[in-house]
């Protein structure tokens, strides 16, 4: 059965919109505070008229103070092999009020490749960074928190199915993925999502793939190894953009 693109491509990406939108466009964190990663709140100087004055807070500054850029996290051989015949090899980067906390990119597969039984592929990569607030806490624990959030939307995912979890060794301070089967308009979805954590930035990739028009679905476990490999470069291009 024919679909136009647009349609495909748009069934796509609401299946990655759950997580898509806590980390790449979220700003909410800590109590609905509005500084989500970027600048850090100095602390309040002592009122005058004390003897010695209040000390202001301190903590650990924050360890990564740069984020890459999202469309280049991701090794154009690595997009090639998850996206092939992409719409966009460069991505399609979405936009931030703030480039040094947070980030994103997407790529999917071009108009041509999606319909008549053939295979879809949806890529996205992103990224959240905390600096160290007096108030808030280090960096590092407000990356926790937000990784934690990460994983829970993950696995809260509406109408997923078959959710299952698992460590990734060699990802970051931490890391894990996600994966579930989610159905839509007829055809069967499956959906990888990695989550790691290094120092006090958090990356997310969203990989989706489904074959359509009578195609086989594809094997979730190839969708996954390829999910945990861009998620490794990822998590590699922040620690390149902080030496």
């Amino acid at each position: 059965m024919h679909r136009s693109a647009k349609r495909l491509a748009s069934l796509l990406a609401c299946a990655a919109v759950p997580v898509m939108l806590v980390a790449g466009c979220s700003s909410d964190d800590d109590s609905g505070k509005k500084d989500s990663g970027g600048a850090s709140k100095s602390a309040s100087p002592g009122k005058s008229g004390s003897s010695s004055g209040s000390a202001s807070p301190s903590v650990a500054p924050a360890k990564m103070k740069k984020l890459p850029n999202p469309c280049q996290a991701v090794s154009q051989d690595t997009v090639k092999k998850l996206v092939p015949k992409t719409k966009n090899a460069d991505g399609e980067q979405g936009k931030s009020s703030d480039a040094m906390a947070r980030g994103y990119c997407a790529w999917n597969s071009s108009d041509s490749q999606g319909v008549d039984g053939t295979q879809y592929r949806w890529l996205d990569v992103g990224f959240q960074r905390y600096d160290s607030d007096p108030t808030l806490g280090t960096g590092e624990k407000r990356a926790t928190d937000f990784y934690k959030k990460q994983v829970d939307a993950a696995k809260a995912t509406q109408g997923a199915k078959n959710t299952k979890t698992g460590a990734v060794d060699g990802n970051g301070d931490e890391s894990i993925w996600i994966t579930y089967d989610l159905k839509k308009d007829g055809s069967d979805f499956k959906n990888q999502t990695v989550v790691a954590r290094t120092a006090n930035v958090v990356v997310t990739v969203n990989y989706n793939g489904a074959g359509l028009a009578g195609a086989d679905a594809p094997d979730p476990s190839d969708l996954l190894k390829a999910a945990e490999t861009a998620a490794k470069e990822a998590v590699a291009a922040v620690g390149k953009a902080n030496q």
